[in-house]
């Protein structure tokens, strides 16, 4: 994976609420098992209209919109537990998904597929949402290392589990951690 310290970047305001993985990326798509591909199909039903043809008034087609940061709102992710979800998402080129509420299940799968999932209060998010509905190009500021969101509506901080904070900073993945312990787990093993 991917190294995720800093991310300083535009954001897509995504403001349905309840967003379910098979919105993310429909089921119809879940036949591969290589992640390759699934970006091109994030948001399809909303991306297309059924003849094929872009649906131009969906955000991720308005070209004023960009950005590494996918705003979205309440309750992202629920529904079932494809991690294809995640696959989708990263695939676009998402690193960060903001919201004030993700499924358990989801906000895993995120973050064992590099993409930070960043919670913050209802009020904060329905600020930042407006700003960047307004103004494209507003930057924001996700520092893992301090936990912290710095935006033009305000600065919040945020939680995310130790271990995962530690993983994507170093851009481990599961496998990767253990290897990082490599010296220390043979010392272990020739102690005994």
């Amino acid at each position: 994976m991917e190294k995720f310290v800093k991310l300083i970047d535009t954001a897509v305001p995504l403001t349905t609420e309840n967003v379910d993985t098979d919105q993310i990326i429909p089921a119809r798509f879940l036949k591969a098992t290589d992640k390759k591909g699934f970006g091109d199909n994030v948001f399809r039903d909303w991306r297309y209209h059924k003849d094929g043809s872009v649906n131009e008034s969906f955000i991720l087609n308005n070209k004023n919109y960009k950005g590494s940061i996918l705003i979205a709102g309440d309750n992202f992710g629920c529904g079932s537990s494809r991690e294809h979800a995640a696959w989708a998402l990263a695939g676009y080129g998402f690193k960060v998904v903001i919201s004030s509420f993700f499924a358990d299940i989801f906000k895993g799968n995120a973050l064992n597929n590099g993409i930070l999932p960043v919670q913050v209060s209802e009020e904060f998010l329905n600020k930042l949402l407006e700003r960047v509905a307004q103004q494209p190009d507003t930057i924001i500021i996700i520092d893992l290392e301090n936990q912290i969101i710095k935006t033009p509506v305000g600065t919040s901080e945020f939680e995310i589990n130790s271990y995962k904070k530690l993983c994507l900073i170093n851009g481990y993945d599961d496998i990767d951690f253990l290897v990082s312990k490599k010296d220390k787990i043979e010392a272990f093993e020739a102690a005994l």
